[in-house]
């Protein structure tokens, strides 16, 4: 759970804004978005692999 203390006087527009940014680096939306449909295992395992080979390439560049 999510808690934004709110001091006194304080906006509730930059409270707002904290309890945002804290939700977004939970990644709770992002897991959801995930979830909602099915994904092989196949499919995930390729999905990894190209990504690693997507980061080395950069890597290599960068050197």
């Amino acid at each position: 759970m999510i808690i934004v203390p709110v001091k006194e006087g304080e906006n509730i527009e930059r409270a707002l804004k904290k309890f945002k940014r804290k939700f977004e680096r939970t990644g709770t939306l992002r897991e959801l978005r995930r979830r909602k449909t099915f994904e092989k295992p196949s499919v995930t395992k390729r999905a990894q692999k190209n990504k690693a080979i997507y980061v080395q390439k950069m890597q290599l560049l960068d050197e």
